[in-house]
């Protein structure tokens, strides 16, 4: 299998971001990690192996990029006013440092976004914000009710930040005719305590008309990596 190792200093972010690039053509995918996770977790926890024939094909390539979750989310040390200011910087490096290069090495139109857990969050939130430069959305196990992290604080960047909180008042038709052009999957299990999270945002979705395939798998699926791993196989 193809694999590239990076590493480059973010102006975003004003430190090195790492990330790891699997695969020579095919679909561009940025994979975001779970709460906290590094660039290397998609790999470790065996989700790069269970589409490694699709990989090699040259239909998919995957972009696996590395979190600040611990600056931003999950900092406990710093405000909410900051917290969500790094989150943004964050955004700032995807949108125009990472998917820049993604444009530069793959000339395939399309552009699509996954992760699970939080990293689900990452991929609907800049998905859902960016539906003319992001085709597609895949989200496994995705939490999406991320306001108590900020502890009380709330502005208007974390209202334009939460699908939950900005979907339901959005009418500008150049947003709602670009959701419509575009694929949005999220998938769940019926043990997965975020469950409610995506049959809410999955409501709020189709109230402004925009196509989601919303899956809630049974066979007692749960939020862990062997449920994922089959969601991956056979969604992307």
């Amino acid at each position: 299998m193809h694999r590239e190792y990076h590493v480059d200093h973010s102006a975003a972010l004003g430190r090195p971001m790492e990330r790891l690039v699997f695969g020579h053509d095919g679909l561009p995918v940025i994979v975001f990690p779970t709460s906290c996770g590094r660039f290397y977790e998609f790999e470790d926890q065996g989700m790069v192996a269970a589409i490694e024939n699709k990989i090699n094909r040259g239909q998919i390539q995957l972009w696996c990029v590395d979190s600040v979750d611990s600056e931003s989310w999950y900092n406990r040390g710093v405000s909410g006013r900051w917290q969500i200011a790094r989150h943004l910087q964050y955004e700032q490096y995807i949108m125009h440092e990472v998917l820049p290069q993604v444009r530069h090495k793959n000339w395939n139109q399309m552009v699509a976004m996954t992760g699970c857990s939080f990293g689900g969050f990452h991929a609907a939130s800049m998905a859902l914000r960016h539906p003319d430069k992001i085709n597609a959305m895949l989200s496994m196990g995705g939490a999406f009710d991320l306001a108590r992290f900020l502890r009380g604080h709330y502005d208007d960047d974390v209202y334009y930040t939460l699908p939950m909180d900005f979907l339901p008042n959005l009418n500008d038709p150049w947003y709602l005719d670009k959701f419509r052009h575009n694929t949005y999957v999220l998938a769940t299990g019926q043990h997965d305590q975020c469950w409610n999270d995506n049959e809410r945002l999955a409501a709020m979705m189709r109230s402004k008309g925009i196509p989601v395939r919303l899956d809630v798998w049974g066979d007692n699926t749960g939020h862990d990596w062997p449920w994922w791993r089959r969601m991956l196989q056979t969604y992307l």
